[in-house]
């Protein structure tokens, strides 16, 4: 990354952008937004062959500052990785053959207070020892 590609992009996308992508990302990028997806995230596309590394042109900036991979749909992952050439946003084939039955992505919680976890409604096997002491009798002798 050049000084003078960084005070491009900072100039090109303003100073506030600028410091956020600085501080989430740690690269100054700036491109054509091509579309949001149902948590906000915001997917750019740059498609000067000087300004970027190949396969690097497309990129997701998260709106939520906890952010991991799972936050991103799969229509969209599809286009970031290059296995689909339009954008959801922009492609008459992923509008069209969406059904109106699929149920709405949720992203994976694993890690987070929402992570599902599994509990055992059988009795175990094996039964830690619990010692019985007995108490003990009388009184001690003078």
């Amino acid at each position: 990354m050049s000084l003078a590609r960084t005070i491009r992009h900072a100039r090109a996308v303003g100073f506030k952008e600028w410091f956020r992508q600085m501080t989430y990302i740690g690269d100054a990028k700036s491109g054509r937004l091509v579309g949001t997806d149902q948590f906000g995230n915001r997917y750019f596309e740059n498609t000067d062959p000087a300004e970027e590394v190949p396969g690097r042109h497309r990129w997701v900036d998260y709106s939520q500052d906890d952010f991991n991979a799972s936050q991103v749909p799969p229509e969209w992952h599809s286009w970031i990785h290059h296995i689909r050439k339009d954008a959801p946003s922009e492609d008459p084939i992923v509008q069209a053959v969406t059904p109106s039955w699929k149920a709405p992505f949720i992203e994976n919680m694993t890690g987070t207070r929402g992570a599902f976890k599994t509990y055992s409604t059988t009795a175990p096997k094996i039964r830690a020892w619990d010692p019985v002491v007995k108490p003990r009798g009388g009184s001690p002798s003078a």
